[in-house]
């Protein structure tokens, strides 16, 4: 067969594979939707997003940012992450070198003896006669030398595949970004809880004393003949009640400093603070920008966007396996049959190189599946985003709502507590000139005890909002 022949048989061969190629299952990607209104449905537009601002200056209180910078670099599940960002990132360098050459080092040595009765051994026979020397029993083979295989990356597969890595690796960082905004979040809420007990304990000790001393005050005019034991038992009661409630608070506290403490990565350590001043803290007015901002702001977002973008990578690496693959062997070095002769030049020196080309044919199924599920898994992918980008919108939105009515809540409950506190010497001043029953009294007190622990509520319930509007607004990793 001429050259020619063999050569239009070659060509003949890549079309019939380029034609089995092209019957490749049709797909239909999503294009995810990424719009979104221009401005937040509570108050004015706002160019300025305060997501920007650093934790470090967002947040004053010294000891809330001790506790911050100990978890973020503490905390077992950030340090975690960590690793599995370096193993995407050794995943990028893994796929770099795939479409690179790779050339190797080898040596060898063995020994062949053939049977007599055998074509090779006839040829061995007939040159023991012919030269009047005994062939070697033992035939040696010895090489060393440098070998190389490279896989052609004609339809860039392989860099496709880099690229996805790459993106991978960047969406592993986002999401640390994101686990560190949710525990400086974490931090924060638990640590304003924890004032937020302190001042419910401080309260109902308050309380106790006052109540204690509306005690004496009952037992002195029993005596007197100006009230009933059964004032008595009752005030005793409501005492020995507010008293249990201690108890229950300390416990709660507890809980929480162990909280701190896991999210610090530690073991059980006092959790310093100052609780002083608590009901004097206000709420940091933040302005939320306009919605896309978030696009930028939010790790979570950008997570899903750099996963977004590697998962249609991966269709073209799928679709690249029904296409031939070609690749280059080469190599170059030294063989003889005796060591004595194995670095002889240029008896000794042997080069070989070949070129291959692949191609599926027959039973693509794997490959027919793959390609399906890369293209599943890019419609899922715009989904996850779409879902990330309203989810974001929604959280942003309910805490402007949020910050805005616990503000007039507030104003409200302060009244009603300064209301309640008055009314408590009224009903004590009533009850000593028999005017008033020591029901009354007791009554009177529980409304203001009620009345100040919803109003510390209300007051950590707005710092809390303000905590979780930085954090919707993607504002805690930087």
């Amino acid at each position: 067969m001429t050259k020619s022949k063999v050569f239009h048989l070659m060509v003949l061969g890549m079309a019939g594979l380029m034609l089995q190629a092209c019957g490749i299952p049709a797909m239909t990607s999503k294009k995810a939707d990424s719009n979104l209104p221009d401005s937040f449905n509570q108050g004015p537009s706002q160019r300025t997003n305060k997501a920007t601002v650093k934790w470090k200056e967002f947040f004053e209180d010294p000891n809330l940012l001790s506790l911050i910078d100990t978890a973020v670099a503490n905390n077992k599940e950030v340090n975690i992450l960590m690793q599995r960002i370096s193993v995407a990132q050794n995943e990028v360098q893994s796929r770099t070198g795939a479409y690179l050459p790779f050339v190797n080092f080898g040596a060898g040595a063995d020994g062949d003896k053939v049977g007599k009765f055998t074509r090779n051994g006839a040829v061995e026979e007939n040159l023991d006669i012919a030269n009047g020397q005994a062939f070697p029993t033992l035939l040696g083979n010895y090489q060393f030398g440098l070998f190389s295989t490279w896989e052609l990356d004609i339809w860039k597969k392989l860099r496709n595949a880099t690229q996805v890595a790459r993106l991978e690796y960047m969406a592993s960082i986002e999401g640390k970004h994101f686990l560190v905004t949710n525990l400086v979040a974490e931090v924060a809420r638990s640590y304003y809880e924890l004032l937020t007990l302190d001042n419910q304990l401080e309260n109902l000790e308050q309380n106790i004393a006052i109540q204690q001393n509306g005690l004496k005050m009952v037992k002195l005019l029993q005596l007197y003949a100006r009230t009933t034991s059964l004032a008595v038992k009752r005030y005793e009661a409501e005492v020995t009640k507010n008293q249990s409630k201690r108890y229950e608070i300390q416990q709660q506290i507890t809980v929480v400093e162990n909280r701190i403490n896991l999210l610090l990565g530690r073991t059980h350590q006092p959790i310093r603070r100052k609780s002083a001043g608590f009901m004097d803290i206000k709420p940091k007015m933040l302005n939320a920008g306009i919605p896309s901002q978030m696009l930028q702001n939010r790790p979570d977002i950008r997570k899903a966007e750099f996963e977004l973008a590697a998962a249609e990578l991966n269709i073209k690496v799928a679709r690249a396996n029904f296409y031939p693959s070609f690749g280059i062997r080469a190599g170059v070095g030294f063989e003889a049959f005796a060591l004595k002769f194995l670095i002889n030049t240029p008896e000794s020196l042997a080069a070989t190189i070949a070129g291959e080309m692949v191609a599926p044919l027959v039973n693509r199924n794997a490959i027919i599946a793959e390609y399906k599920n890369s293209n599943a898994r890019q419609i899922q992918a715009a989904y996850e985003y779409e879902q990330s980008i309203i989810k974001a919108y929604a959280e942003v939105s309910n805490q402007l709502s949020n910050i805005d009515n616990l503000g007039k809540n507030y104003q409200l409950k302060r009244k009603q507590v300064d209301f309640l506190i008055q009314s408590i010497g009224v009903s004590t001043l009533l009850f000593k000139s028999a005017r008033a029953d020591y029901l009354d009294v007791l009554l009177t007190q529980r409304d203001a005890l009620e009345a100040k622990k919803d109003l510390i509520e209300t007051k950590q319930k707005q710092i809390i909002a303000m905590v979780d509007l930085y954090k919707s607004l993607g504002g805690g990793w930087q």
